[in-house]
């Protein structure tokens, strides 16, 4: 059985919520391709930021889709291009909820 490759995408403010959807994602059967902790007692650089802004994008580009985590169906400008970069590259998009707002 071919397993669906997910990326997990979404607002760091949602940290608690991406975890239970990763592993909620995974223990379905799932290969899900999270987001990168920020566990560093700093703030991260501009070129920090960037690069794992560029990297998450390449983990959309190995994936079959994007579960968008949003609770209340909010969508920050983030995670706006994420979806839209991943609907541009042709991946279905899972919701936690629906937006707020038309999807981009």
């Amino acid at each position: 059985m071919k397993r669906k490759i997910i990326t997990i995408c979404g607002s760091y403010r949602f940290w608690d919520q991406i975890q239970q959807v990763s592993e909620k994602l995974a223990l379905e059967g799932n290969i899900v391709l999270g987001m990168t902790p920020h566990v560093l007692d700093r703030s991260l650089t501009d070129e920090e930021k960037t690069l794992l802004g560029e990297l998450h994008l390449r983990k959309i580009d190995l994936s079959d889709a994007v579960f968008a985590v949003n609770p209340g169906g909010y969508m920050g400008e983030s995670l706006r291009r994420e979806i839209a970069y991943a609907i541009a590259g042709g991946k279905e998009v899972l919701w936690l909820e629906k937006p707020l707002h038309n999807q981009p």
